[in-house]
């Protein structure tokens, strides 16, 4: 390399534009549903192919586009809703109309086929690596039809980064349930290689397009949501605090009827739900946020999958405020709004934690917080590692000096008793042994299961459930879980679809016969709907993990001596029993001098 300062070409350039905005085909859908809306359109077909990896196609009913601003749509920096610089924060509308489609044309071939109402003809334009090959005049209904293909063609290298057709599928069904919810007029029809996925009428409310990222089990258990401020109101749903989920994937902020990801809002959501909500667990929500353009500003993130409030304050207040009442049962917030009443009626205690919590959670919290993970301060003293098969452990060992206890054999220790109904105590010789009921029995349960499902004649004994359990789901979740049905049967689940978005869950393996199978099911498409394994052994062995972990005697539970002393005779069974298939230890050693060193007796 010279080092010398060049300009780069266009066709460069508007390849490294789409890689800003065009990360998956699930983009590409997004930004032309989007300019199908700014169109004014009401009616939506969305044809994919290969689940979106070979072909999108999107034909809408809005007003289309001029003929001879068509071509215009394809050329850099071309719009119809910015013509000075202030417009660019009174924006009301999804996008600049037609910014999309060079950086979708610089990494696929596009073909737009466009008519006005009344017009008595439409145009057909073809472009390719972000030139236009072709203009002609044709005949075509009102509105706009883009098809996208040979997508990423012109840079195989991102290829690559693409998941399976499934997954992809998957990402695209979810961009499709987002803008329905946000738009209940707005009629959705998805058809994947010829098949319909999902045929969606016109709604009067939100409401009833719930089913579609939540499923209808959560239909009867959402709390309706409502608040107002000055200049911003609220409205949406939100999960009762029983009915919970094992990530925050279920919480659907909306801003001017525009899906976000906000680190603020969930951190408001999650303050609101403090002490209600089991550790670990998060809520289903859906807010609909409606604000001024001009206090929101939607051009900080290229995918416009980020947004800066001129007042975050005031909406994290407000989102707070109001689940809080939701979940109290209380009126609906009106904060700082110009009409509210003088002398407002007093709240009930059930909220006030909340009211003094906020401006106390809001000057903890930054954007840049939420990317940093939460850590699990050490134990001063502690343990520093666990034993290996046979092994010792040191608590404080001496320089230059190893103690080699001979190997452990679980049926052949002493079993004192139960610390905590969590920590089984062991007594040895020249040892004590502290284990971690939960970690031994998954580790247990993971080296059956890996075991027994390698065999030709497994599924092993399956419980058959009294009454089988009907679960509706939504589109992407669905397609995910019958792409992974062959697994699932393999460690002796057995599920079949059940019409339209909804699988029947008939037995599951004796090994958890004791787990509820539907929140089972739930917490098992949290885990892994986002998670793509490099081979199909590597995703066996996690989902193997993952059962075990649920099935697992859990921490607080009493156990007997004799279910003990089985675990111990299982334990010595198999390998690998020094932890857990996470990772952590199942059980801690201290010797007779770690004691000692402990009680300063030496």
């Amino acid at each position: 390399m010279s080092g010398r300062i060049v300009v780069l070409p266009d066709d460069l350039t508007n390849k490294i534009a789409a890689g800003e905005v065009i990360e998956r085909p699930a983009s590409i859908l997004k930004e032309l549903l989007e300019n199908a809306l700014d169109a004014g359109a009401d009616d939506i077909v969305v044809e994919l192919k290969r689940g979106g990896c070979e072909a999108i196609r999107v034909i809408d009913n809005g007003s289309g586009i001029d003929p001879a601003d068509a071509a215009l749509a394809f050329s850099r920096f071309a719009t119809s809703k910015i013509y000075q610089f202030d417009d660019i924060y009174k924006v009301q509308s999804f996008g600049f109309r037609g910014e999309a489609l060079p950086s979708i044309a610089s990494i696929a071939r596009v073909e737009m086929v466009t008519k006005k109402p009344g017009a008595l003809a439409g145009v057909k334009i073809t472009a390719e690596a972000g030139d236009i090959k072709e203009i002609t005049e044709t005949g075509c209904p009102t509105g706009t039809a883009v098809s996208v293909t040979n997508i990423f063609g012109p840079v195989p290298v991102r290829r690559k980064f693409l998941k399976t057709e499934a997954t992809e599928q998957g990402h695209c069904l979810d961009v499709v349930a987002r803008l329905a919810l946000s738009h209940p007029g707005l009629r959705l029809k998805v058809l994947a290689n010829g098949r319909e996925l999902l045929n969606i009428p016109a709604a009067k409310e939100a409401r009833e397009r719930l089913v579609l990222v939540l499923g209808s089990d959560f239909l009867d258990a959402m709390l309706p949501l409502f608040g107002k401020g000055a200049g911003l109101s609220l409205r949406g749903f939100a999960s009762r605090p029983a009915l919970t989920r094992a990530n925050a994937r279920h919480i659907y902020p909306f801003v001017n009827k525009r899906f976000i990801r906000d680190h603020l809002i969930n951190h408001a959501v999650m303050t609101a739900y403090r002490n209600v909500m089991a550790a670990k667990r998060y809520p289903a929500v859906v807010l609909l946020i409606e604000l001024s353009p001009q206090d929101v500003d939607v051009n900080v993130h290229p995918a416009k999958m980020e947004v800066r409030f001129r007042e975050p304050k005031a909406v994290y207040e407000l989102i707070v405020e109001s689940l809080a009442g939701a979940l109290g049962g209380l009126p609906a917030p009106v904060l700082g709004a110009v009409d509210a009443p003088l002398s407002p009626p007093p709240r009930t205690s059930s909220i006030s934690p909340y009211h003094a919590r906020v401006e106390e959670a809001f000057k903890r919290y930054t954007l840049t917080s939420a990317n940093r993970g939460m850590e699990m301060p050490a134990v001063q003293g502690g343990p520093e590692k666990a034993a290996g098969r046979g092994g010792s452990y040191h608590l404080f060992s001496e320089a230059g000096r190893e103690e080699m206890p001979p190997p452990l054999m679980f049926s052949d220790l002493n079993y004192v008793g139960q610390v905590m109904n969590s920590y089984l105590i062991f007594a040895a010789p020249d040892r004590m042994i502290i284990m971690d009921q939960h970690a031994a029995h998954e580790r247990l349960l993971f080296e059956r299961l890996k075991k027994e499902a390698g065999r030709p004649s497994y599924p092993g004994p399956s419980q058959r459930l009294l009454i089988p359990e009907i679960i509706s789901l939504p589109p992407r979740d669905y397609a995910f879980l019958i792409d992974c049905l062959p697994l699932l049967r393999d460690c002796g689940f057995e599920i079949e679809p059940f019409g339209k978005d909804t699988v029947v869950i008939k037995a599951q393996p004796q090994l958890f016969a004791d787990v509820e199978p539907q929140g089972l099911l739930q917490d098992f498409l949290a885990e892994f709907m986002d998670r793509e394994d490099a081979s199909l052994e590597a995703k066996k062995e996690k989902i193997y993990a993952f059962l075990a972990c649920r099935g697992a005697v859990k921490a607080h539970r009493k156990l007997t001596p004799q279910e003990v002393a089985a675990l111990c005779k299982d334990l010595d069974a198999i390998p690998n029993a020094a932890s857990c298939p996470h990772g952590r230890p199942v059980y801690l050693i201290y010797t007779t001098g770690d004691l000692e060193r402990m009680f300063k007796r030496r």
